[in-house]
């Protein structure tokens, strides 16, 4: 096994090579991270036809390949929060305009929450095409233990009205904050940093000196985070490898065939939300087939990591560097669609879990008086979901208690959760960059330039490449 285990990592060793060797010669960002994905998902797949996903040869070989995967996942998460706090204040410093920090948060967060009704809808509605049903579904050992733990987590989500939630939002301890304490930590530190921001716009006419030394502080900070998340992004490809090896080479394929059906709905549900977000692009004038280009770099990563919140960094610098949103509004939409309104996680998922389960509580899923309770019931949960794995199930676990329906068909898909998690995750970050990019063309701040550009965006340098 040894032996085995050691050579398996020899060819990892090569695949990293390659990697290195097309970062040399100069491939585009965008080659290099579908390169990785590509050899991934072979080396993947090669292991789990040599072994099968419960060897001990493969979980020895993933748990040292682990450690570029998910080394370079807390790569990001470490810099997410420095550079949320840096350029959200810098943003307010050059705004120098509380009314414009309503605007562009009251719009964002209103289109977060919009597609995720609507994202709700179309899961209801494909979950009906495609006939799922919970009657049926068998549960073996892994599913028994996922019940009792999901049951332990509902006595924590149960009871949480919207006023609660939002209160969750307000720091109490800022710096308790900065270490990700809570499942909200994400929008606390955001609003710890607007008032960091807007505090320092207020003295910056009666002290003008001490306005203009914090400015040049948060200039020379906002500069180095920068380069430190240009830094980590050039880790992208080996992450994508590393993290679609590990994926393919564990998957349980009899699972997945078993539950085809539901993992066949629930991606054609994220994809007509994809096209949704695509729509509403165009109808602000914009060419959605240049926006698709631009973001698919971000959503390639976001479908391998399965992060919302790890994908904050390239999130960011895509909207401003490809997209040309402005630097205020992306910061702001990625950070709250980190947290706020995932079309996948709090919408589709949600939705068609209650959907399966309807019928078996002698409701027609169809009807209008399930139908708009349980859209609204998803809007108002969608606030404060997790933008990590597992933030899935957090809100399924919050509105099938609101609706007094059973919890244990989240533990039944256990076996295929990291498959369609992907595809949500990939969805949540498509629709923070959507709200980003609408509600910067409706408020005036896009360089249409940038868009139209024909130059292609590398996420790891820190300029455009031509």
């Amino acid at each position: 096994m040894v032996y085995s285990v050691v050579g398996n990592l020899f060819i990892f060793a090569v695949l990293l090579g390659i990697l290195f060797w097309m970062q040399k010669k100069y491939f585009s960002f965008t080659k290099r991270v579908f390169s990785g994905l590509l050899l991934g998902i072979v080396f993947g797949a090669i292991l789990q036809f040599l072994y099968s996903e419960n060897s001990l040869i493969i979980y020895y070989t993933n748990d040292y390949i682990n450690i570029v995967g998910t080394g370079y996942i807390r790569f990001l998460q470490m810099i997410v929060i420095p550079l949320i706090m840096v350029s959200i204040i810098s943003a307010i410093l050059k705004l120098k305009d509380g009314a414009s920090i309503g605007k562009i948060t009251l719009l964002t967060i209103s289109i977060l929450v919009f597609t995720t009704m609507v994202a709700a809808i179309i899961g209801i509605v494909v979950s009906e095409a495609f006939h799922l049903t919970a009657a049926g579904l068998t549960e073996g050992i892994a599913e028994m233990q996922r019940a009792a733990k999901l049951q332990q987590t509902l006595a924590n989500v149960e009871n949480k009205s919207l006023p609660h939630m939002i209160l969750e939002f307000i720091p109490i301890n800022p710096f308790a904050d900065m270490t990700g304490a809570r499942k909200t930590s994400t929008i606390a530190v955001v609003i710890f940093s607007v008032f960091i921001g807007i505090s320092a716009t207020g003295i910056s006419a009666k002290k003008p000196e001490v306005f203009n030394a914090f400015e040049g502080f948060v200039k020379v900070a906002h500069t180095i985070t920068m380069r430190m998340v240009t830094l980590v992004l050039r880790l992208t490809p080996y992450g994508i490898l590393a993290l679609m090896t590990k994926v393919i080479s564990s998957s349980n394929y009899a699972d997945i065939l078993n539950l085809f059906n539901f993992v066949l709905a629930s991606y054609s549900a994220i994809i007509l939300m994809f096209i949704v977000h695509l729509v509403l692009i165009a109808l602000v004038g914009m060419n959605p087939w240049y926006y698709l280009k631009k973001i698919i770099p971000v959503l390639v990563f976001a479908f391998t990591s399965r992060t919302s919140a790890g994908s904050i960094p390239m999130n960011v610098r895509t909207q401003i560097k490809a997209l040309g949103n402005s630097e205020n509004v992306a910061n702001f939409s990625a950070s709250f669609g980190a947290t706020i309104g995932q079309n996948g996680c709090a919408g589709i998922y949600p939705a068609m879990l209650a959907v399966m389960i309807a019928p078996t509580m002698g409701i027609d899923p169809l009807s209008l008086n399930f139908m708009l309770p349980l859209v609204v019931i998803i809007a108002v949960s969608s606030f404060g979901v997790a933008g990590v794995g597992g933030g899935a199930t957090f809100a399924a676990l919050i509105v099938l208690s609101t609706i007094n329906f059973p919890i244990k068909l989240a533990a039944l898909l256990i076996s295929i959760e990291p498959l369609i998690d992907m595809g949500r995750t990939a969805l949540n970050v498509s629709g923070s960059i959507t709200a980003g990019t609408i509600t910067s063309r409706i408020l005036g701040q896009t360089d249409m330039q940038i868009f139209n550009s024909a130059a292609q965006v590398s996420l790891d340098k820190d300029e455009l490449a031509h």
